[in-house]
């Protein structure tokens, strides 16, 4: 899919399920959440949770964790665009243009 059609059905399946009915203050704070999920899901892969009370899940099941995790920050995040008329493209243009400016007029030293 390209980014308009999938920020288009991304906007339509939220709100058909009702999800976009929330505004701003509460789409952060599930983002937040959806942030915390993908740092657990990091943790997962490379340090492990040694937790007794789940099951070890094997390298294939914890990528594809992350993955789903980073949908749902992605997914988060095009509702909150959506909210205040920005395109995924617009941002990713606005960080790279900022990114560029930022870092190529300094030879890329910090």
């Amino acid at each position: 899919m390209l980014q308009a059609d999938l920020q288009h059905w991304i906007e339509e399946f939220y709100r058909k399920r009702g999800w976009s009915e929330y505004g701003p203050f509460e789409r952060i704070g599930f983002l937040m959440e959806e942030v915390g999920e993908t740092a657990r899901a990091v943790r997962a892969l490379e340090i492990g949770r040694d937790r007794p009370d789940e099951t070890e899940a094997s390298k294939a099941e914890k990528h594809q964790e992350l993955i789903e995790e980073m949908g749902d920050v992605l997914g988060n995040l095009v509702i909150l665009a959506n909210m205040y008329d920005i395109t995924m493209e617009q941002i990713l243009t606005a960080h790279k243009e900022k990114l560029q400016k930022r870092y190529e007029q300094t030879g890329g030293k910090r």
